[in-house]
């Protein structure tokens, strides 16, 4: 069993690069921890129910810099949701991967199951 050392120690936050060609570069997209991903149901709840709205929020919660400081704050949310939306949907579908939610979590969750070994725990 982990002891509670090992899991405050334990890196447990990931990030991916990203390839945004419309934006000329690549991004860093982040796993959100607890109270990110707090911010971010809040502002879901409060917000726009639209996908433009979820997306530029929810990249507003995932994207850091080079300095692993978030790229974007709150108030970028209306002009993000301007920019192309093949880059926001490409952008978002890794952080709902990495943030265990939206369809691209549910088929890695699937994938994840499949490749599970099954059989006897080993236990009598």
């Amino acid at each position: 069993m982990l002891t509670r050392e090992q899991i405050q120690a334990a890196v447990d936050l990931k990030s991916e690069v990203v390839s945004v060609p419309e934006w000329g570069g690549d991004v860093t997209v982040i796993v959100m921890d607890g109270r990110a991903r707090d911010v971010f149901q809040v502002a879901m709840q409060a917000g726009d129910k639209s996908v433009s709205y979820f997306q530029a929020t929810l990249l507003v919660a995932t994207v850091v810099g080079d300095d692993a400081k978030p790229l974007f704050t709150a108030d970028d949310i209306e002009w993000l949701r301007s920019k192309s939306s093949a880059a926001l949907t490409r952008v978002g579908r890794i952080a709902e991967r990495l943030n265990g939610f939206g369809p691209a979590a549910v088929e890695e969750a699937a994938k994840n199951s499949e490749a599970a070994p099954s059989g006897s725990s080993g236990s009598a």
